[in-house]
């Protein structure tokens, strides 16, 4: 047992004059027992290896690709999630109230719901004012009358609960439209379960799982007609969303497709999800756009986010939408002073949770008394904002910001409400290696259960260092707990292995279909194809810079006209004009690092490898959930070496040299782990398809900046030995031709060779059995244009004469054969790329607005 002594040594910190101790200490100021149990564990660990455990922590979370984008910070959409190692504890007597509470709550608001869009009883019978449902953002006069299937039209609801220091559950907010947290809270206590499974011993923690069993019951009970095995959607703005690694994290773990705005489309009075193979019917959309957003036909017309004629759809009872549209009007803070008299009304019963007492401003009293003491409250307004706080701790504020808050009050006060600034209890956190106190709100979810709800026996806890502001949220910096609920019910628990094991072990998803969207289908293409562009930018820019920096010491009298052809090579190889190609090129060639460095560093310049990573990191994100674990782990090194490069003052050669190493071996190690782990489908053709494409034009490129002109004959020996080095080829030609390098033994190891991986050989006939297996667009045995052209390409490539494109035109001094062979092949391959996209993924023509 740990002696009182070290009990307060381990929490010196979190006991400071302001704060009590109720949330560890009960009334006989003996320890509680859960905690003892918890701290028995912690202190078992030790302080230094707690330390290192912490870091762990943030290592597999950052390795597992979890982040939460806040907008405008210098990570952008890299900042890793953040997870304290000490967990929100929640005891059974104080989780009994809670779940039965969020259980009425949702069975109230559901009605609710319905009211506003139905019979508006709440309305007529002076329960609830008019202002408070007509003026918020959120009420969609479109959707009224539109039901869905099911018992309940609220599918998922969400509240955020804090503790006072007297013990009492009080709820601050309602979250109804697209509730979010519920994918990080189960990433929480995978994290948890993996780095620091000990402090689970001696506690019985009841488990998440049940939660998203449910959910996924609830989404096949609401689909139309009926339908046992429905497509079920999930609906992102994109990989820019805060959350996008939750919605990304759902869809992997529940089995259901991710999916944007204009990867769906109506049709027919359905919806259709547009795949590589054609339109697939959407039986069930869980939205995860604001609902304003989602139909520009009839709501946001300048919305990029959402499906032009959703709304009739639901209205036609052919798609159902969790939750449903409109819904964001019962999120309306201005509820919350009504709710005791509509749950009686509805209910015939009293709240079970408490909400903490608020002030509709639309009320003469209530104004006046909100006006009088609101240097003491918190104020939010009735509908939220993208962008802007809609909470606001007038206790904070200085005389002349609470002066101008009280005139926008005045001037609109239906649309405020004003709230009691609560004090509340605090919890422990490990916080820069030392216990903190830290304000903690809490937030669980429920979801729709044949008559009732079923609560998630956990949730998300965010906690904050700013012992003043009460307002606690993940974009104003805050940081996540798990949220252990602890029973004494064997039946309820599991141990922690069993735990830790659902992140792998999830039931058989309800609709498995081996067609890609569309959009994944395209986004693996370009991953595909970036993942080469930055390998060969990179490997023959080294190549370059190697050569560059050796060129006077070993060349004395062609190391000009070397380094010229080498460095105007590159900028025509990498198209990051004008670089070595200008009329003063001598006087670049004499100092060429600074342009190096620009072509390596400078992200913003169209070409540079910089610039084409950037691109390839984003269309990683954009189909986050292809990558296996051990590929974010690559992909996160990368990107952090990467970043300390080039943020480096002093860029010198051997630095250059060494970044571009780096960047070889992470995107090598890329490419390798998706060939050994991606399954052969169809998302595995199309990101081939692409490396396959974009290899043949790079080398190409390469053969046609380097190869065409002739050169003396030192100055064109090391262009051919820049070619095969930088197509890490050089061995294989010594090996296999055990001669001095020429031109035609060059051409035919890197154009004809089919047993060289890097030949054109070798990827046009791989490419040409990759497009022959993508989906058929017509019935008969044509063949399709893009498999006509990888035929053709082929078979040029295959009737080509190595020792014809050899021969110098002597009035030119270029190989000329080549050159035209060169440029053919390249239109041809360019072709393909084109015809693929306009076939696959854009298959069908965009939906327009016929009257603005």
């Amino acid at each position: 047992m740990i002696s009182p002594a070290a009990q307060y040594d381990f929490l010196k910190g979190y006991f400071t004059p302001e704060y009590s101790a109720e949330y560890i200490f009960g009334e006989n100021t003996a320890l509680r027992q859960y905690w003892d149990s918890f701290l028995q564990s912690f202190a078992q660990l030790g302080e230094e290896e707690i330390l290192s455990r912490s870091q762990d922590m943030s290592r597999f979370l950052k390795e597992n690709g979890v982040t939460y984008h806040i907008y405008g910070h210098p990570s952008g959409l890299n900042r890793t999630w953040n997870l304290d190692i000490i967990p929100f504890l929640i005891d059974e007597k104080d989780w009994n109230i809670i779940e039965s509470g969020l259980s009425q709550r949702a069975i109230l608001f559901d009605l609710i719901l319905k009211d506003i869009y139905g019979e508006q009883k709440l309305i007529k019978e002076g329960i609830l004012p008019m202002e408070i449902v007509y003026c918020h953002r959120g009420f969609l006069r479109e959707c009224v009358g539109i039901q869905q299937p099911g018992t309940h039209n609220l599918v998922i609801y969400s509240a955020d609960m804090a503790k006072s220091k007297d013990g009492s559950i009080w709820v601050l907010n309602d979250r109804t439209q697209a509730p979010s947290g519920s994918g990080y809270a189960l990433e929480n206590r995978m994290a948890m379960a993996r780095i620091v499974p000990e402090l689970f011993n001696g506690l019985k923690v009841k488990r998440l799982s049940p939660y998203y069993n449910a959910m996924r019951n609830a989404l096949i009970n609401i689909a139309p007609h009926n339908n046992p095995q429905p497509r079920i959607v999930i609906l992102t703005p994109g990989s820019n969303n805060e959350t996008y690694f939750e919605h990304s994290f759902l869809s992997s773990y529940l089995g259901f497709t991710l999916v944007q705005g204009d990867d769906l489309m109506v049709k027919d009075n359905f919806v259709w999800l547009k795949t590589l193979g054609g339109l697939e019917k959407v039986d069930v959309i869980v939205r995860r756009v604001d609902d304003v957003y989602c139909d520009p036909l009839e709501l946001k017309e300048d919305s990029q986010l959402g499906i032009p004629g959703l709304l009739q759809v639901a209205r036609c009872g052919n798609v159902s939408i969790a939750n449903p549209l409109g819904s964001s009007v019962i999120e309306n803070p201005g509820l919350l002073p009504f709710l005791p008299a509509i749950a009686e009304y509805f209910l015939g019963e009293p709240l079970i949770l408490p909400t903490i007492a608020s002030w509709w401003c639309g009320q003469e009293k209530e104004l006046q008394y909100v006006l009088d003491h609101l240097s003491t409250l918190v104020i939010k307004r009735i509908y939220r904002e993208s962008f802007t706080r809609t909470s606001i701790d007038a206790t904070l504020l200085d005389a002349k910001n609470l002066a101008e808050l009280k005139e926008r009050i005045k001037t609109q006060p239906h649309l405020y409400v004003a709230q009691e600034k609560v004090d509340f209890a605090v919890t422990p956190s490990l916080v820069n290696g030392k216990i903190e106190p830290c304000h903690a709100l809490f937030r669980s979810f429920a979801v729709s259960n044949q008559d009732g709800y079923k609560v998630m026996a956990g949730g998300l806890t965010r906690t904050t260092l700013d012992k003043e502001n009460m307002v606690i949220s993940n974009q104003l910096g805050g940081f996540s707990k798990d949220t252990w609920v602890l029973s004494g019910e064997d039946s309820n628990t599991v141990n922690i292995k069993k735990e830790q094991e659902q992140g792998s072990t999830v039931a058989s998803p309800v609709y498995q279909s081996n067609v890609l969207p569309s959009r994944n289908a395209e986004n693996l293409y370009w991953v595909g194809r970036y993942a080469e562009r930055v390998l060969g930018n990179a490997r023959f820019q080294r190549t370059v810079m190697q050569y560059v920096e050796e060129a006077n010491r070993a060349f004395m009298d062609n190391d000009m006209a070397l380094k010229q052809c080498l460095l105007s090579s590159l900028t025509r190889y990498t198209h990051t004009y004008p670089g070595f190609t200008t009329d003063d090129i001598e006087k670049k060639v004499q100092e060429p690092w600074e342009e190096l460095g620009s072509i390596l560093f400078d992200s913003s310049r169209t070409g540079s490898l910089g610039y084409n990573l950037d691109s390839f990191i984003r269309s990683v994100h954009s189909v986050r959930d292809y990558w296996s674990t051990d590929t974010w782990r690559v992909l996160r090194e990368m990107e952090d070496a990467w970043q300390l490069a080039s943020s480096a003052k002093h860029k010198g050669h051997y630095k250059m040299l060494s970044a571009v190493d780096a960047i070889i071996t992470s995107m090598m190690a890329f490419i390798s782990l998706n060939r050994e782990s991606i399954s052969r489908d169809q998302g595995w053709t199309l990101l081939d398809t692409g490396r396959k494409i974009e290899q043949s034009l790079l080398l190409i490129s390469m053969l046609q900046t380097t190869l065409i002109s002739k050169q003396e004959d030192m100055v064109e020996y090391i262009l051919q030995e820049a070619v095969l080095k930088s197509n890490e080829s050089l061995v294989n030609y010594r090996f296999k031709y055990r001669a001095h390098l020429q031109l035609s033994l060059v051409l035919d190891l890197m154009l004809l060779d089919p047993n060289n991986p890097r030949s054109l050989m070798y990827q046009l006939e791989r490419l040409k059995a990759y497009v022959s297996g993508l989906p058929k667009m017509h019935s008969d045995h044509s063949l399709a244009e893009h498999e006509r052209l990888a035929l053709e390409a082929l078979t040029t490539l295959r009737l080509a004469n190595k020792d014809e494109l050899c021969k110098a035109d002597t009035a030119t001094n270029r190989y000329e054969e080549l050159e035209i062979f060169l440029g053919k092949m390249y239109k041809i391959l360019f072709s393909i790329s084109d015809v693929v996209s306009k076939t696959y993924f854009k298959h069908a023509q965009a939906q327009r607005q016929l009257f603005r």
